[in-house]
C-alpha cells in the first residue's frame, strides 16, 4: 500500500494519507506528534470508525424493529418504512398515509 500503486495501476486510495504521515514523521523529533496522520492513514486502510458507526446504526435499527413488534406492528410494516440507509427525515405511518404533510 505504501508504494503508492493501487490494484488498477494508479495511485492507491490511501497514498495521500501515507504521504502526510511520512512527511510528518520525517520532520519531527517526537513521533507522537504524528498520531493524527497515523490515525487518518489507518482509518483509510481498515475503516474501523466507519465499521463501528455502521454497527451502532444497525443495532438502533434492530432495536426499533423489536420495539415496533412489541407495539403490535408487523416487522414487514417497519421494514417497508425504510431501511438502515434512511436518515429519518421523512416520517411515514400514523393517520393519513399518503397525504402531504
Amino acid at each position: 500500500m505504501a508504494s503508492g500503486f493501487g490494484w488498477g495501476g494508479g495511485r492507491s486510495r490511501c497514498f495521500t494519507y501515507w504521504q502526510e504521515f511520512q512527511k510528518c514523521y520525517a520532520q519531527t523529533d517526537n513521533p507522537i506528534e504524528c498520531r493524527p496522520q497515523s490515525r487518518d492513514y489507518l482509518e483509510c486502510l481498515h475503516h474501523p470508525q466507519e465499521v463501528t458507526r455502521a454497527k451502532i446504526v444497525q443495532e438502533e435499527f434492530i432495536r426499533k424493529v423489536e420495539h415496533s413488534a412489541k407495539e403490535g406492528r408487523k416487522t414487514a410494516d417497519v421494514l417497508a418504512e425504510g431501511s438502515i440507509v434512511g436518515v429519518g427525515l421523512i416520517q411515514r405511518g400514523g393517520k393519513g398515509d399518503g397525504e402531504a404533510k
